[in-house]
């Protein structure tokens, strides 16, 4: 495990490295049984064996407690028990992965560690449909021939928040419906239910209407079948909401591919990540999109919106309903 941790932390250059490659680094490990899953390790600071744990009263059922790290308290999951396996019996013989997911640091406790693997994301592929909705998986690959499910860490912390996910979510009331909104629409791109729900319903609270996409390569479909078939729809697509890690595809990727097209390449590009702010300002000399929102930050993400789409507005009136 120790040289899992050295790897890990070895830097964040070596990392942006594989930005505009299609490309990720996992981090595999396993839960009750032979299974293994895995972890972009773009989200983990550090992997180190369970430490002492101080329960916390009513807290979710799946924290096992909180612990102090390099001046920091965070609380840690069992997140074995987390997507409904049984709880882990012996913590001490466990390892806890250390990851940074929103603006958040959290452990997930796990029986055993194994190594990190460096993949291309055409070989991730979306769960089986016949998993139903209730499971926890955002993708799937084969390493070794060795199935290995990668988990939707975003869906977990919502459910041990108790839907909890960042400020101006809770605002219900609607907003008022421009005439600039009723002309456009967005385009999402998101491998997490959770996190496409999220985006749908605050945009539809602004008075916009959506496309949804769960992954990099639908999303680009899309765009080309729009750009074959229906240009006027493509006219009035205001703006492109992307998550970074999608399976097939991901979002750094899909940016690629639309700067490459000229009749996309005019298209706004926001990515949407829970990502820290440390490797977007790097990850921004990489990839060439119009910004990063923060999962799941709702005042963010309105505020960025809003102003994308008042910057289509004043192109689409210049250049009589015909953007770009």
């Amino acid at each position: 495990m120790k040289e899992v941790a050295m790897s890990i932390l070895s830097g964040v250059d070596q990392r942006t490295n594989l930005v505009g490659q299609n490309r990720l680094e996992l981090l595999m490990f396993e839960l009750d049984g032979k299974q293994k899953y895995g972890i972009n390790v773009f989200k983990i600071r550090e992997v180190i064996t369970c430490p002492p744990l101080t329960k916390v009263p009513n807290s979710h059922k799946t924290v096992r407690g909180i612990t102090k790290l390099r001046g920091g308290t965070f609380m840690v999951i069992d997140l074995q028990m987390a997507v409904g396996q049984p709880p882990i019996e012996d913590i001490n013989k466990c390892s806890v992965i250390i990851t940074e997911y929103n603006r958040n640091v959290q452990g997930f406790l796990v029986p055993k560690v194994h190594n990190i693997v460096n993949m291309n994301w055409e070989d991730v592929l979306p769960p089986p449909k016949l998993t139903g909705n209730g499971h926890y998986l955002t993708a799937v690959t084969k390493v070794d021939d060795e199935i290995i499910e990668i988990l939707d860490v975003e869906k977990v912390l919502y459910e041990v928040s108790g839907g909890k996910v960042g400020i101006g979510e809770a605002v219900d009331e609607p907003l008022e419906v421009s005439e600039m909104m009723s002309l456009c629409h967005v385009l999402i791109a998101d491998d997490s239910s959770v996190a496409r729900n999220q985006i749908k319903r605050e945009l539809t609270r602004m008075g916009l209407s959506v496309t949804v996409c769960n992954d990099g390569r639908k999303a680009l479909d899309q765009l080309q079948e729009w750009r074959d078939s229906d240009p006027e729809k493509l006219n009035t697509l205001a703006l492109v909401i992307s998550d970074v890690e999608m399976p097939e595809m991901d979002g750094y990727t899909l940016t690629s591919e639309i700067r490459n097209d000229a009749a996309l390449n005019h298209l706004k590009i926001l990515l949407h990540t829970s990502l820290s702010g440390v490797f977007n300002s790097s990850l921004l000399e990489n990839v060439d999109a119009d910004g990063f929102l923060s999962k799941f930050n709702g005042d963010e993400l309105t505020s960025s919106v809003e102003n994308s789409i008042l910057e289509w507005y004043e192109n689409y009136q210049h250049n009589e309903g015909h953007p770009g």
